[in-house]
C-alpha cells in the first residue's frame, strides 16, 4: 500500500529536476497507483509539434520511481530504474496528458509498474509502458 502523503511533498521533490522542467505534477495517490499530469507544449514537443516519445518515457520512469518512493523506507533504500518498455500508440499536439501508474509487483528488491498515458481532453490512450525499479540500500 502506498504511503498517503500530501501532494505538495511529492511535487516538492521535483524541484530542480527534469520533472520540474517537463512540468510533471502528481495529482492523486491511491492505495496502489499514482496519477500525474504533464503539459504538451514546447517543453515536451518533438520537431513536428507532437508529444515527444522521450517525454512520455520520462513521465513513465518518473511515475514508477515516485510510486516506489511511496512504498519504501527512503532513509534506508532508494529506487532506481532498471528497465523500461514503452509503446507509443497515439499522438497529441497540445493540452496535457494524464498518466496512471499502477503497481504490478512490490517485492523487497524490485517493483514493477504499469503506466498508461492518456490525452486529458479525449482520454485517448497515447502511450503505455512498464517500468521495473530496483530497490537499493543507501550507503
Amino acid at each position: 500500500k502506498l504511503k498517503q502523503v500530501p501532494l505538495e511533498l511529492v511535487n516538492g521533490m521535483n524541484r530542480n529536476t527534469m520533472m520540474e522542467t517537463l512540468g510533471i505534477q502528481c495529482v492523486e495517490i491511491g492505495d496502489d497507483y499514482v496519477i500525474s499530469t504533464m503539459p504538451v507544449d514546447h517543453r515536451t514537443h518533438q520537431p513536428m509539434g507532437l508529444l515527444h516519445g522521450g517525454a512520455s518515457a520520462a513521465l513513465i520512469e518518473s511515475m514508477g520511481s515516485m510510486g516506489s518512493v511511496l512504498l519504501i523506507d527512503t532513509d534506508k533504500y532508494a529506487p532506481v530504474g532498471l528497465e523500461i518498455n514503452v509503446n507509443h500508440v497515439g499522438a497529441v499536439k497540445s493540452g496535457s496528458v494524464r498518466a496512471k501508474a499502477t503497481v504490478v509487483h512490490a517485492g523487497k528488491r524490485t517493483h514493477v509498474w504499469s503506466v498508461d498515458i492518456r490525452d486529458e481532453a479525449t482520454e485517448k490512450l497515447v502511450c503505455t509502458g512498464r517500468l521495473t525499479v530496483m530497490i537499493i540500500e543507501r550507503s
